[in-house]
């Protein structure tokens, strides 16, 4: 029953995304895991590639971008911010384990130093941004709606 002790969004099960994406993602999952394998087994261990720093630069630079991205979405009050901290969060972790596993032996320390103390900590702020965005924006409206009461009763 829906009442003030049960808000409507408990009572009525909401889907975020449509009933097909569950089993196609599942699908798509599973059929990923032979590829693995096969690259586990097949990839050399050490390759010499070409365009190496622009790899590295670029993804810096889209990195720069959806970082400076969050912070104008978060100083202007943007619901973007969500998808932009998950996008966030998400190339953090994959910068830190692409610096981590393809620096040289004696870079690794510090690799894993600026993955423990920078990125995996910023990575986990921004995802508890991106599943907090809702909640935060509810809170807000439910302060300023306080707000508005008193100033009209006053």
């Amino acid at each position: 029953m829906i009442g003030p002790d049960k808000p409507v969004r408990e009572a009525v099960q909401l889907h975020p995304a449509p009933r097909w994406v569950a089993p196609v993602f599942a699908v798509l999952g599973a059929a990923t895991i032979p590829w693995t394998a096969y690259l586990a087994a097949t990839l050399p261990d050490h390759a010499r590639t070409q365009n190496y720093r622009v790899a590295w630069v670029g993804f810096d630079v889209m990195l720069i971008v959806v970082l400076l991205g969050t912070a104008f979405a978060a100083w202007r009050g943007r619901q973007i911010i969500g998808p932009l901290a998950a996008s966030t969060a998400t190339m953090l972790v994959v910068d830190a384990w692409f610096d981590m596993t393809t620096s040289r032996r004696v870079d690794v320390p510090a690799a894993v130093l600026s993955a423990v103390l920078i990125e995996l900590p910023l990575a986990a702020v921004c995802t508890w941004i991106a599943l907090h965005v809702d909640q935060v924006v509810e809170q807000r409206i439910r302060q300023l709606a306080r707000r508005a009461g008193r100033a009209t009763a006053r």
